[in-house]
């Protein structure tokens, strides 16, 4: 369900730009409404972005990935400690 509401999303995220771009005045110098209409462009860009973002996966690979690094981590500091509790009991 919500890779069909990010589908939806998507869509209309483009179709919006699609539609309101041919209508907005970017190309009259530094006017209020060119500065609107290039704000708007660059704001319904990233919207669009981020459900590309989300709909190739990107931060569940990256979720996954931290989790490995974290566990590593973990792992490392354990052996550490072992190691050093270890040597701190044979200096007796």
């Amino acid at each position: 369900m919500n890779v069909l509401k990010n589908a939806a999303m998507l869509g209309l995220s483009l179709g919006m730009l699609a539609y309101a771009v041919p209508r907005l005045h970017a190309g009259e110098g530094l006017t209020a409404g060119s500065v609107f209409a290039v704000v708007w462009i660059c704001l319904a860009l990233v919207i669009v972005s981020a459900h590309l973002h989300t709909a190739l996966g990107v931060g569940e690979r990256t979720k996954e990935r931290l989790r490995q690094v974290k566990r590593m981590r973990s792992w490392q500091r354990e052996r550490d400690w072992q190691r050093r509790t270890r040597a701190y009991g044979t200096r007796k």
